[in-house]
């Protein structure tokens, strides 16, 4: 039997699930992903890009703190106007490439969960 997400064989529950989940990720950041991360075990397409919204949200957290941490020195603004840029860029990268059905990968996304 193959695996779904190597074989680009995705049913279109799943393209409309991973297209939501990433609609998600940009207006509700790690909730989605981690919603459906916990509740759709059984679809591998999904649990990968759950996992992979959930990398990018956390790596968008991190930004987002580093950024107000760094505001009191004034760069600190750039860098949440860049990372919320990154954030707006990737999200939309992610619901093109869910809405044929092909795995995303965010740049720069820390991998903590695999």
């Amino acid at each position: 039997m193959t695996d779904p997400v190597e074989t680009n064989q995705v049913s279109q529950d799943s393209k409309n699930l991973a297209l939501l989940l990433w609609i998600g990720t940009l207006f509700f950041g790690f909730i989605p992903g981690l919603v459906m991360y916990l509740v759709k075990k059984d679809d591998p397409y999904i649990i990968d890009q759950s996992k992979e919204a959930l990398n990018w949200s956390i790596t968008a957290i991190i930004g987002y703190v580093a950024g107000t941490v760094l505001a009191v020195i004034l760069i600190g603004f750039l860098v949440i106007a860049a990372v919320g840029i990154l954030h707006l860029v990737f999200c939309i990268m992610g619901v093109i490439a869910a809405s044929s059905g092909q795995t995303y990968r965010a740049p720069f996304a820390i991998r903590l969960i695999k």
